[in-house]
């Protein structure tokens, strides 16, 4: 109820104008207890429990990374019911990103589209939030490069963050998959992946040998992929021994918001007209892996329906973003609720993970 007497006046603003107010709206009432007050649960919800990545989510629904970049709002966003939450992305150094604006909503389709650039305040900037706050929930932090970073180093950046965040994740992904900073996409072809992520997972067997502690590690990949493509990576995440896949980020694709305001700017879309195509790469997904490692399923949930839709075409888990833009915070006990429901199905869909 809250969200939706609040929702005209925040889309009055600009998108970015309007997430910078919200965030810090939340991180107040869950200070001061009053998030039961605006509707929010007040901690992971209890669902349909899922085991993955050698982890135990508490339910199937996370957050997707990019809302809170920095890590500054955690203990406000687990007020959300979600079973898990993704922070970031994050460099190893501050970058402000690309140049304003860079958020635009596109309300009849229910759709963004963001060239954010990986604004952030460097790795060490989100160390000392993550330290701060008091989340004990799973916490997934997600790392990329810097932007004037040469591709050819590009491992050296992915390297330096995972050693910093690691004592502090419940798994890390590797954001290969933005369409906002140049070239990082080529890291997904087959002579770019398979060296950078061994010299990931020898950092990461590394700190595993000196913490005593196996932190799981994903890699996020973009829907703009043909079926070739999706299965020559599939079998570089499995012949690397990475934990999991995240499918899929946002679209180069226009197609559901052809001719609608903003619908011409750069940058990668998100939402409702996502949906179709990040269903599919996660069905391509789960044909190629065959249960070798568990998918999580982004883009284009605003329903309990479209998470059961993910669900349905191989992932394990399910993150949500722009939904929670378009239907705010409900969104997630309403998932949460559904995916209890279908409990028995939750459990054979987790054990192919």
């Amino acid at each position: 109820m809250f969200y939706e007497l609040a929702r005209p006046f925040l889309f009055h603003l600009d998108p970015e104008v309007a997430h910078d107010l919200a965030l810090p709206a939340f991180k107040h009432f869950g200070r001061f207890g009053a998030g039961a007050l605006i509707g929010l649960p007040g901690q992971p919800m209890a669902g349909a429990p899922v085991e993955a990545m050698g982890l135990t989510f508490p339910n199937a629904v996370g957050l997707a990374a990019g809302l809170d970049k920095n890590g500054e709002f955690i203990d406000a966003l687990a007020q959300f019911g979600f079973g898990f939450i993704e922070i970031g992305t994050v460099t190893p150094r501050p970058q402000p990103g690309n140049p304003k604006p860079r958020l635009f909503r596109l309300p009849r389709a229910e759709a963004l589209i963001n060239r954010m650039g990986f604004n952030n305040g460097g790795v060490d900037a989100m160390v000392a939030n993550v330290k701060a706050a008091r989340f004990d929930g799973v916490l997934g932090i997600n790392i990329g490069k810097n932007f004037d970073t040469p591709i050819e180093h590009a491992a050296d950046d992915y390297v330096a963050c995972l050693d910093r965040v690691y004592p502090l994740a419940s798994y890390i992904t590797v954001n290969i998959s933005s369409p906002n900073t140049k070239n990082l996409r080529k890291l997904q072809s087959g002579e770019e992946l398979g060296p950078l992520l061994s010299r990931i997972m020898r950092a990461r067997d590394r700190q595993a040998r000196a913490t005593k502690r196996r932190v799981p590690l994903a890699v996020k990949i973009a829907p703009d992929l043909d079926d070739e493509a999706i299965g020559a990576i599939a079998d570089t995440l499995v012949a690397h021994d990475v934990d999991a896949v995240i499918a899929t980020n946002t679209t180069l694709s226009r197609d559901g918001v052809a001719g609608l305001p903003h619908a011409e700017e750069q940058g990668g879309l998100s939402g409702a007209p996502l949906r179709r195509r990040s269903n599919e790469v996660v069905s391509r997904l789960a044909k190629a892996l065959g249960g070798k490692l568990p998918i999580i399923g982004v883009g284009g949930i605003l329903s309990a329906a479209d998470a059961l839709q993910k669900l349905d075409a191989g992932a394990s888990l399910v993150q949500v973003y722009t939904g929670l833009i378009y239907r705010g915070p409900g969104l997630v006990p309403g998932i949460v609720t559904a995916l209890a429901q279908e409990a028995p199905r939750a459990r054979a869909r987790a054990a192919r993970g």
